[in-house]
């Protein structure tokens, strides 16, 4: 068991850019220490000298691709390690799919896959050991409002980990766990350029700030809530996908490749 007053560790995948690295820096603000988690080191190790620098918090650096067998497992041993707990995990890592689902390698829609339900499955069961054992622990699963809506494997993919969030934050929330899944929309990071995507068919009001769905995000953990969807718009959306057709919610449907 460690210490009461030693600080709490948080890991987050995806850190070296967009939402998980400005999870690190409010975990890290929050006076936690970090271990992150992503396939570019370079850009793993400028994160993990800024958070050192700016809050004090200790940083790990843990290169790791998680759609990988063995990426993952490293990932694993390393929620696994009872010498250095984890207090706190942050399933962020995700990559989209520009194209209809038939225009995608099955490879493509395979690792699509294996990222956002597989690697979130795997690692929070990690966790979970050694926070049951503690008796405390929080877990966030980054899905999106898209878990809401019929948009092709994306939202598929999302809707299994809100509906796991869900269940997991039932589960074991009696036995000290929080788990939540954060419902973000679209928000200002990385993710779009790099799948190739045209963000102006998306409208300025729908943007959000990486800032607010992660402060939103964590103060919804701390409240235990199973689901957190940022900001009032995007609630009224995810209202709407419960009463309204599904092809109106499913949106204009994309051009063939």
């Amino acid at each position: 068991m460690t210490p009461a007053t030693s600080r709490t560790t948080a890991l987050v995948t995806g850190a070296s850019a967009g939402l998980g690295a400005e999870f690190a820096r409010q975990l890290a603000a929050e006076g936690c220490d970090l271990v992150l988690v992503a396939r570019n080191r370079e850009r793993l190790e400028e994160t993990a000298a800024d958070l050192e620098r700016r809050y004090g918090a200790a940083a790990e650096v843990l290169p790791a691709d998680l759609t990988d067998d063995a990426g993952l497992a490293a990932v694993v041993e390393r929620l696994s390690d009872p010498g250095r707990p984890v207090g706190i995990l942050v399933n962020n890592a995700g990559i989209g799919l520009l194209h209809n689902f038939e225009d995608n390698s099955a490879e493509e829609e395979r690792r699509h896959l294996k990222l956002h339900c597989e690697a979130a499955l795997v690692l929070t069961h990690a966790a979970l050991a050694g926070m049951l054992e503690r008796g405390n622990g929080r877990i966030i699963n980054v899905a999106s409002i898209a878990a809401f809506l019929p948009r092709g494997t994306y939202s598929a993919a999302k809707a299994w980990l809100l509906s796991f969030s869900r269940w997991a934050n039932l589960a074991y929330r009696s036995r000290g766990i929080r788990v939540t899944a954060v419902c973000p929309g679209f928000t200002h990071t990385e993710f779009h350029d790099r799948m190739g995507m045209d963000k102006s068919v998306a409208p300025s009001w729908a943007w959000l700030a990486a800032g607010r769905v992660v402060r939103e995000g964590l103060a919804d953990n701390a409240k235990g809530k199973a689901v957190s969807i940022p900001s009032r718009r995007y609630k009224v959306v995810a209202a709407l996908s419960r009463v309204a057709p599904a092809r109106l919610m499913a949106g204009p449907p994309r051009r063939p490749k």
